[in-house]
C-alpha cells in the first residue's frame, strides 16, 4: 500500500487491474483504517480515472451478494449522493412513484454519510425491514412492485471500509460508485451524479453494457432533478440540456425542496409527501424525476413519464406500494 499510495500523492494514476486488486484486498482486512483512510482522501483532492472507478466498479461487483431478480426487469433510481445539498430523499420517494406507475424497482441505497438522512435511514425510519434474502425480495416484488437493497447486507466485503467512511462523514469514490453496484444487475437505470465530470465517466461505462439508462447532473450542482436550474441528462440515445420548462412546470427554489437536518425531519417529510400532502414544489420535483425513470424504463417521453408519476403519487399508489412493504 506505502508504494501505492506514494504513486497516487505525485498524481499517477493506476490501471482497472490494479483498482479492482486494491478493493479485493481491503476486503480481506490486508490494509489497516489509515492505510485505507489515506487512500481514500487521495480521491478527495483529485479526479478518479475511467480506468480506476471501472476497477473498482468490477472488483465490488465480483465480491458483492447477487440476487437474481430479472423476472421482474426491475429499474434502480439511486443518487451518488455527496452534492451537499441536503434535499429530502426524492431518489427514494421516486421510486415509490415509479412502482406505483408500474415499473418494478429495485431500490440500492445505504445510510447517509455526507447528508443527514439516507435512504436507508428514512426506509427503517418508516418500518422497512431489510433483507438479503431471495424469498423476502421476491415476496416485496411480487406484493409491493418494489424491493430495497440496503447495500451493507449484500457487500460485505467493504465492512472494513465502513467506520472510515462513516468517520470522515464527507463524500468519497464510494459515493461514486454506489450507483454502479446494484447487485440485483437491473437492465434499467436512473442515476444522479454530483458533477459533470461523473456524468462524463458514468456514461463511457454505461455505453459498453446493455442497460437501458438516463444520467443526470442539474447544473445547480444537485444529483438529481431539483427544477432549481436546468439539467445535463445523458441516456443511450441522446444528450440534452433539461429545463423545468420542457414539463409545463416553473424552476423552484433550492429552500422549497430541503430535506430536514434530522432524520426525524426528512421521515415526516417523506410521509407527508407519499401520502399526497407535500407542496407543489415538493411534488412536482419527486414526479419529474420519477417520471425519467419511468420513460427510460418504459420507452416514453419524459413528459409522458411525468404524467404518470402524477397520477401514481396523486391516486395514492405510490402510497399503496409503501404500505404493502412495510407490510411483509
Amino acid at each position: 500500500m506505502k508504494a501505492l499510495l506514494n504513486r497516487l500523492i505525485n498524481h499517477e494514476s493506476i490501471s482497472a487491474t490494479e483498482a479492482k486488486q486494491i478493493l479485493i484486498s481491503i476486503s480481506k482486512g490486508d490494509y489497516n483504517q489509515a492505510q485505507i483512510a489515506s487512500f481514500l482522501t487521495v480521491y478527495m483532492m483529485r479526479s478518479i480515472t475511467v480506468e480506476e472507478l471501472q476497477g473498482f466498479r468490477d472488483a465490488l461487483l465480483e465480491l458483492c451478494i447477487a440476487i437474481d431478480l430479472k423476472d421482474y426487469n426491475p429499474i434502480d433510481l439511486c443518487g451518488t449522493g455527496g452534492d451537499g445539498k441536503n434535499t429530502f430523499n426524492i431518489s427514494t420517494l421516486a421510486s415509490f412513484v415509479t412502482a406505483g406507475a408500474g415499473v418494478s424497482v429495485a431500490k440500492h441505497g445505504n445510510y447517509g454519510v455526507s447528508s443527514a438522512c439516507g435512504s436507508s435511514n428514512v426506509l427503517e425510519a418508516l418500518g422497512v425491514k431489510f433483507s438479503n434474502e431471495k424469498e423476502h425480495l421476491v415476496r416485496a416484488m411480487e406484493t409491493a412492485n418494489i424491493c430495497v437493497l440496503h447495500a451493507p447486507l449484500f457487500h460485505p466485503a467493504m465492512k472494513n471500509v465502513a467506520p472510515i467512511r462513516k468517520a470522515l462523514g464527507i463524500k468519497t469514490f464510494f459515493n461514486m460508485l454506489g450507483p454502479m453496484v446494484n447487485p440485483a444487475f437491473p437492465n434499467h437505470q436512473m442515476v444522479g451524479v454530483f458533477n459533470l465530470e461523473l456524468l462524463r465517466l458514468y456514461n463511457y461505462l454505461y455505453q459498453k453494457t446493455e442497460k437501458h439508462y438516463s444520467i443526470v447532473y442539474d447544473l445547480g450542482g444537485y444529483d438529481e432533478l431539483s427544477l432549481t436550474n436546468r439539467a445535463k441528462i445523458t441516456t443511450n440515445q441522446s444528450e440534452l440540456l433539461f429545463s423545468p420548462e420542457d414539463l409545463g412546470l416553473e424552476a423552484t427554489v433550492p429552500e422549497a425542496i430541503f430535506g430536514g437536518n434530522t432524520i426525524e425531519e426528512a421521515t415526516s417529510i417523506f410521509k407527508t409527501i407519499i401520502c399526497g400532502e407535500g407542496t407543489e414544489a415538493q411534488n412536482n420535483v419527486v414526479c419529474a424525476n420519477a417520471g425519467l425513470a419511468i420513460a427510460t424504463a418504459k420507452q416514453l417521453s419524459h413528459q409522458e413519464g411525468f404524467q404518470e408519476a402524477k397520477e401514481s403519487l396523486l391516486s395514492g399508489r405510490a402510497k399503496s406500494c409503501l404500505t404493502q412493504l412495510i407490510a411483509i
